[in-house]
């Protein structure tokens, strides 16, 4: 059985939770309403794991992770992952967004394209939807076609990642309102 931890850690979007195992960071929940529903959340989902201090990487990672949401472009890119629970595809998925930079978008039909998958935006949009890692794994930095916002799991939905965007400056932003859905295909 992996051993994990976690920790809670303020930001500018509320307290955050990381997740982390020997191998990598294995999730990161966004804010709830407060610290308590925020804690029980990341226990809801792995209950094994112990609250504690972060040690030295975890705790760089943390630092990165505020700095990129006071709007810094922190590159997150490099942080090391546990993503042995992951499905395969999901971890593919997760690679390509990984490479979206801060203040940059890319839609869920790229995503498909860039995997050789392009009928299947889809089931990106699904990957993104159960990704574990948010903001680490940057789901919020990718749309649907015609800048369309998709989904977003965390509290507060699309409002939340629209707000996530706007700290980091994402010029998909300036085309106008992303909150309607589009006529026709998706992705």
């Amino acid at each position: 059985m992996t051993v994990r931890s976690f920790a809670l850690f303020d930001t500018p979007i509320g307290i955050c939770g990381l997740t982390w195992s020997a191998a990598g960071i294995c999730g990161l929940q966004l804010p709830e309403a407060e610290a308590a529903a925020t804690r029980a959340r990341l226990r809801r989902r792995w209950p094994e794991a112990q609250e504690t201090v972060p040690p030295p990487g975890v705790q760089r990672a943390i630092a990165r992770i505020r700095a990129l949401l006071t709007g810094e472009a922190a590159d997150l890119s490099d942080i090391p992952l546990d993503l042995a629970a992951v499905p395969e595809f999901h971890r593919r998925v997760y690679e390509v967004a990984r490479t979206i930079p801060p203040g940059r978008t890319m839609t869920y039909g790229e995503i498909a394209r860039r995997l050789d998958r392009p009928h299947e935006s889809r089931e990106v949009g699904r990957a993104l939807g159960r990704n574990p890692i948010a903001i680490i794994v940057p789901c919020h930095r990718v749309l649907g076609a015609g800048g369309w916002m998709g989904g977003f799991s965390a509290t507060g939905g699309v409002t939340t990642k629209r707000r996530i965007l706007e700290i980091e400056g994402a010029s998909a932003l300036a085309a106008g309102p992303l909150f309607e859905r589009p006529e026709g295909p998706h992705g």
